[in-house]
């Protein structure tokens, strides 16, 4: 009797078994956590992106602070000097940027009694900073990360297969219970911005009427990055109704949560 032999395949190899690290650092006025999923999380390879991450925020803070005297920008405010970094024409023109795609309701001048309007980045600078740190980690072989920076969240990955398998998923709060979970997200690749007035009051200016916006709840814009995604949270805190309406025209690779 003639049998055929049948070829069998062989078993995939199993995924390779990620473990976690996590640093945090104070820096802009915030706590800054780095995680990273890796089969060895101590490299030292890995190791020096997350320190040059932590340096880049640094730096940041060095020039677009708002609150150091000695930031680049302030001195450039008090007519202290006009020899500043780069970044303070970037940010400015990004600034310029997101006020034209929010119809206005993203504005990063405010006025001053007496005087004239005083330039304040904040409510794009740390998203536009924990993007460019991030950009340390994404040329790190065989890593995935996220980065959280007070409400503000990126993920992603370096090079390699291994990097390209970890979903993060990242709750929402509920601003009217501490503690509790309202939504969670999930997010391979992209960012997550939450803006309100729970943890820091009404920090959030209506550019419309000159007056802080404050009151309960939340605003969450999911997208692919952390910049934009930052811009237009702020931008909903003042208008959910006009931002919900906005967002699929001028940037329909962002989802809107109001929460």
């Amino acid at each position: 009797m003639i049998t055929a032999e049948i070829p069998v395949t062989p078993a995939a190899p199993p995924p390779p078994v990620l473990a976690r690290r996590a640093w945090v650092e104070h820096v802009m006025g915030t706590a800054v956590s780095v995680h990273v999923r890796a089969v060895e999380p101590t490299r030292p390879d890995l190791e020096a992106a997350v320190a040059r991450v932590f340096a880049h925020l640094h730096k940041v803070d060095a020039v677009l602070s708002t609150w150091r005297a000695d930031s680049d920008l302030l001195r450039l405010q008090h007519r202290e000097t006009e020899d500043v970094h780069a970044w303070v024409a970037d940010v400015t023109e990004l600034a310029l940027e997101a006020e034209e795609r929010t119809d206005g309701l993203f504005r990063a001048w405010r006025s001053r009694a007496g005087g004239r309007p005083v330039f304040d980045p904040t409510g794009l600078v740390k998203g536009w900073a924990v993007a460019g740190a991030a950009a340390h980690l994404e040329v790190v072989p065989e890593v995935a990360f996220s980065i959280g920076a007070g409400g503000d969240v990126v993920v992603g990955a370096g090079r390699g297969p291994t990097a390209a398998a970890p979903t993060w998923r990242i709750g929402l709060e509920d601003l009217t219970t501490p503690g509790r979970v309202a939504d969670v997200v999930s997010v391979r690749r992209g960012a997550v911005a939450t803006s309100g007035a729970a943890a820091r009051g009404g920090h959030v200016v209506d550019p419309r009427t000159g007056r802080p916006v404050v009151r309960p709840g939340s605003t969450t814009v999911i997208g692919p990055d952390l910049l934009w995604a930052d811009v237009w949270a702020t931008a909903a805190w003042v208008d959910p109704e006009r931002v919900a309406a906005l967002l699929p025209e001028r940037d329909p690779g962002y989802r809107l949560v109001v929460l």
